[in-house]
């Protein structure tokens, strides 16, 4: 049954009430079609073409001063200017990313608010009991930034001379050479743990609170070797404090490529802290698309890479896709590692 026939049937209204009342309930029925239609153009391209148009907010789950923070800063620097907008990086330390991942996974999926991914949140799943937010369902990869890359090294007046070496000494002597980490449960720690786990060797990780606690202990001969990122490291390599056997790329570094990667003595040895940018779930594609190619052409300048080089990182873009696959290969990798390790849960 047509409108008309029924209004006119059923109510027995004359043509002219007829007309008008159909007129208002056309008028009820069409405006939450509209609505509804006008919300999902607000989510389209075109509407993308309009970011961004306010500053952008990068949520950075670490403290101020550290090497992740100034790679996320030094990276903003350059978006401000690529993008029009001032990319402002916000400090949220805490354990498991938790505040940080909290406010990007709540925000609106408009483009303003982003996340330093890392590979924290892929060591979390497993050394959590629980977490607030979903490292693969809550956010959108972007594009990686950096690989942090890790060293083993011995004091400088040390026996020992190569990864070999080390492994040897190990095995010479088992549960009596210790290694210095940072806190259990760090990228350090695991780093320590996957080589002593790939090489076979009974070593003690002693975990410390602080790197230079590490360093005093190593100069003492508390510990045998630690295990740290590059970047507090490198220019006590270069000054020959301490020996660096092996970096935990699965090549050299290019800024110091005279020392060997541990995965030439242990093929497939890999670790980096690695570092990316995302945003929250539903972020319309052409914002992450075009958030991705900015990040690429940052990635791509030379004085960029080699002041990353200069502390320690590895200057690296990646697609969306690649991201999500590393997140998700990650977390598969450090969760046996922190299985077989038995590290308890926090």
């Amino acid at each position: 049954m047509t409108l008309n026939s029924y209004l006119t049937q059923s109510t027995r209204l004359t043509p002219r009430m007829s007309i008008k009342l159909k007129a208002r309930l056309c008028s009820v029925l069409i405006a939450p079609v509209c609505a509804l239609a006008a919300s999902v153009m607000a989510c389209t391209p075109a509407h993308a073409q309009t970011w961004p148009n306010q500053p952008i907010r990068l949520e950075l789950p670490y403290g101020a001063g550290g090497s992740a923070d100034i790679v996320a800063r030094l990276l903003a620097q350059r978006l401000s200017e690529m993008l029009g907008q001032q990319v402002l990086v916000d400090n949220r330390p805490s354990a498991g990313q938790t505040v940080a991942s909290e406010i990007v996974a709540k925000a609106a999926p408009d483009g303003y608010t982003l996340l330093w991914l890392n590979q924290g949140h892929a060591v979390s799943v497993s050394l959590f009991r629980s977490l607030s937010y979903d490292p693969v369902r809550d956010f959108a990869p972007i594009s990686t930034v950096g690989f942090f890359g890790l060293a083993l090294v011995v004091n400088a007046d040390s026996p020992i001379h190569t990864t070999a070496q080390f492994i040897a000494a190990a095995k010479a002597r088992p549960g009596s050479l210790n290694v210095g980490t940072t806190n259990i449960g760090s990228t350090q720690y695991i780093t320590a743990e996957l080589f002593k786990s790939m090489a076979g060797i009974d070593a003690q990780t002693v975990p410390f609170k602080a790197t230079p606690m590490i360093f005093a202990a190593l100069k003492a001969g508390d510990v045998e070797g630690m295990v740290e990122v590059l970047a507090p490291l490198m220019s006590h390599i270069r000054g020959g404090s301490v020996r660096a056997l092996g970096v935990s790329f699965a090549n050299r570094f290019a800024a110091l490529p005279d020392v060997p990667a541990i995965a030439e003595t242990l093929p497939g040895y890999e670790s980096s802290a690695w570092n990316a940018v995302a945003a929250p779930a539903q972020t319309p594609r052409a914002i992450i698309d075009r958030l991705n190619q900015a990040i690429g052409k940052v990635i791509a300048q030379s004085e960029f890479s080699h002041r990353m080089q200069e502390i320690g990182v590895e200057a690296r873009a990646s697609t969306p896709e690649g991201l999500r696959d590393l997140l998700a290969s990650e977390t598969i990798k450090w969760r046996m590692v922190i299985e077989r390790a038995k590290i308890e849960k926090q």
